[in-house]
């Protein structure tokens, strides 16, 4: 099973905090960038994600290699408020048919992708250095999380990886039988349906087996159930959680101090 390599190394000091507190700092975060749509506020909790990294253990290499396609969306998005935004206002730097590109619009556009990295990339560093067992064995024992449904994600996430190596195991199967869209892009899309359709097909049948297999030993009890691993919260996992909401409350006090924010209602 192919399963992402973590972020960060197990012996990191990330590594070892508590699951649902790095998951609460880095939803305070978010939360904080969600509540403005000035360039501020995503700057300063740009700046301070990225600060605290080396603390953590964490390389920006690493987490390069796991979060580009966070790059990529933020970059899309800007540049399509860059070019296509309602107010073009300002010095006109480009202007070819429905592109339009001004100083307005270039501030607004770099705002808008400035804040969906700094949405983003919080729960990135968070999800990269979470480990799946851990994860669930927290939602479990301090949320309280039905263990049914806690151990379902769990085995769904482990599961994941399944469906690219069926994707590519049905592909090879079709092609061993002559079966090729070609240059036909009718047939192509025929295709790739037909294919999609034998992967839910397949996930739905693992899916049944998994929770009768679940139920079976005694998922859907009411008897409690007993952990291989305990994860209390430790002091760490407080100060993590606690700069995670000083680090919110920072960047919207910069914000207001500044002048700049803008509520994202009224």
């Amino acid at each position: 099973m192919r399963i992402a390599p973590a972020a960060a190394p197990p012996d990191a000091p990330v590594s070892r905090l508590n699951p649902l507190a790095k998951l609460g700092a880095a939803l305070a975060v978010s939360l904080a960038v969600l509540a403005s749509i000035d360039p501020v506020t995503p700057t300063v909790a740009l700046l301070g994600v990225l600060a605290a990294l080396p603390f953590g253990g964490l390389h920006y290499g690493r987490l390069l290699r796991r979060g580009w396609p966070v790059l990529v969306g933020a970059a899309l998005v800007g540049s399509a408020n860059m070019l296509f935004a309602a107010d073009q206002g300002g010095t006109t730097y480009l202007q070819l048919g429905p592109l339009h590109l001004s100083s307005v619009s270039l501030a607004v556009g770099g705002a808008l992708g400035l804040r969906v990295l700094a949405i983003a990339l919080p729960g990135v560093v968070a999800f990269a250095t979470i480990d799946p067992t851990d994860l669930a064995d927290c939602l479990v024992q301090q949320l309280r999380v039905p263990a049914r449904f806690a151990i379902g994600a769990l085995a769904a996430y482990r599961l994941l990886p399944l469906l690219a190596d069926e994707w590519a195991l049905l592909g090879l199967a079709r092609r061993a039988r002559g079966i090729d869209g070609g240059a036909n892009p009718l047939a192509r899309f025929r295709l790739f349906a037909a294919t999609m359709f034998a992967l839910l097909v397949g996930a739905v049948r693992r899916g049944g087996r998994l929770a009768t297999a679940m139920d079976a030993r005694g998922f859907d009890a009411g008897t409690p159930r007993t952990f291989a691993r305990r994860h209390p919260f430790t002091g760490a996992d407080r100060l993590v959680l606690a700069f995670g909401v000083l680090l919110a409350a920072a960047a919207l006090a910069v914000s207001i101090g500044t002048g700049t924010f803008v509520p994202l209602v009224g």
